[in-house]
């Protein structure tokens, strides 16, 4: 590869980088949203889709962009990743589709069929974000064909539904009053343990996954970029703890507080996992640099990236300044 082009790999890796994890926390929520649907009471129902009723499909924009990044940029990579998660990841679309569906049928549906649609937004949602936890499983286990693979994928699964749920309810906290809102507070506290139980599995199976990995994490002088990553995702954990034991405050302060801490645990365990891949696309078996498009072709898409990516996060920036504040009921008229 010419040398002067050496930074194209790197710039794409990290907008899908970046991609991946707006989707994570902004689709994160809203499928959290509906899974939390499950345990709300019907009069609720509406005003926890009203919440992320402005929003939820533009979300979903990002991972569009993430997968069309990695088919265009490391065509390799997409081929071997996808061949890898080609059930899990059908099995996520269908659930995305049914999800798409029913959020728009329970509000043309006749009363006595709102309630099943209701039902199928709830199943598209778990099943998508345990999908997601399960493919990221498999990354992390070098998408090996074992049971101690099959294991912790399942476990992930769990771990990331589990984080999705503590972050819908943390946008609910934000967008909703009242009785919903002490709802999500309550929804909120042992879900804080359970992703951070799962937090700790992931991060000590990654090590043990990869030699290469585990020396990265303990070895001088690397170990000190690495240590702020748990001392901080311990404290954004107690911090969010602290505050949802005393929730709802009066005049509802610090109601943004909860999923700003939430927002950051992702972003925590991103960067950590990203430092223990990089510069792997497929873990342990091809870098960004060996599965890039040639240099031309990633220089022509570089300038389509320049003006597509600042269109997508700027109407998504907009959508959020819109419709901020508290939720109200969600109309189709």
């Amino acid at each position: 590869m010419n040398f002067d082009y050496d930074w194209l790999p790197m710039v794409f890796a990290a907008i899908m980088g970046l991609s991946i994890l707006l989707y994570v926390i902004l689709d994160g929520y809203d499928l959290g949203v509906g899974m939390l649907m499950a345990l709300a009471q019907k009069e609720e129902k509406d005003r926890m889709i009203a919440s992320i009723g402005p929003f939820w499909d533009a979300n979903e924009t990002w991972l569009v962009f993430a997968v069309g990044i990695l088919l265009v940029a490391f065509p390799s990579s997409h081929g071997y990743v996808l061949t890898a998660l080609y059930i899990p990841a059908t099995i996520m679309l269908i659930a995305l589709i049914l999800r798409g569906v029913s959020f728009d049928f329970r509000a043309k549906a006749r009363s006595s069929h709102k309630a099943l649609w209701d039902s199928c937004f709830v199943i598209g949602s778990a099943v998508a974000a345990l999908t997601q936890g399960y493919m990221l499983g498999q990354y992390i286990m070098g998408f090996e064909n074992n049971t101690e693979t099959l294991v912790f994928s399942l476990l992930t699964a769990v771990a990331v539904a589990a984080g999705y749920a503590l972050i819908g309810a943390c946008w609910l906290i934000m967008k909703t009053e009242g009785m919903l809102q002490a709802r999500a507070v309550r929804l909120a506290r042992p879900l804080v343990w359970l992703t951070a139980a799962g937090i700790a599995l992931i991060s000590l199976a990654t090590p043990y996954v990869s030699e290469r990995i585990f020396e990265r994490w303990v070895s001088q002088p690397e170990v000190w970029y690495l240590v702020p990553i748990p001392v901080l995702t311990a404290l954004s954990i107690l911090a969010l703890h602290r505050l949802l034991k005393v929730m709802p405050l009066p005049d509802d302060r610090y109601y943004r507080r909860p999923f700003q801490l939430t927002a950051m645990l992702f972003v925590l365990c991103f960067v950590g996992l990203a430092y223990s891949f990089y510069p792997y696309t497929v873990p342990g078996v091809m870098t960004l640099y060996d599965s890039a498009a040639s240099r031309d072709s990633l220089l022509i898409m570089f300038y389509g990236a320049a003006f597509v990516l600042p269109v997508i996060a700027g109407y998504t920036v907009f959508a959020y300044r819109v419709f901020h504040g508290k939720a109200r009921d969600l109309t189709y008229d």
